[in-house]
């Protein structure tokens, strides 16, 4: 069993980076050509994909405050990392994700 080091990243560059990859998808049919941001995701907010159709949910920043939600992320980077096309995906049951961010907001 291999011994993983600690992460020494500050967890304020981590979901700085989270919000940058999340708003930097492509300059492609929706997305704003000046700042590459979907068109359809309100100022605040950011685009996550989740479950097993990786549905397509959008939900406030606030959200990166909270230490579940916090806990869904850490989630996302262990088994996707944060560096890939599809957007941020969290790997979760839908309903299980649609529950906790009731609960935030």
């Amino acid at each position: 069993m291999a011994i993983r080091k600690p992460n020494k990243v500050s967890q304020t560059t981590v979901l700085k980076q989270i919000l940058k990859r999340c708003s930097s998808l492509g300059k492609k049919h929706g997305y704003d050509d000046d700042y590459g941001l979907p068109l359809d995701v309100p100022k605040g907010h950011f685009a996550v994909y989740v479950g097993e159709n990786r549905t397509r949910h959008i939900v406030p920043i606030s959200f990166l405050a909270h230490p579940q939600f916090q806990s869904l992320l850490r989630q996302a980077e262990e088994e996707f990392g944060f560096d890939h096309d599809m957007g941020l995906t969290i790997p979760c049951e839908e309903v299980v994700f649609r529950s906790l961010t009731s609960m935030l907001r």
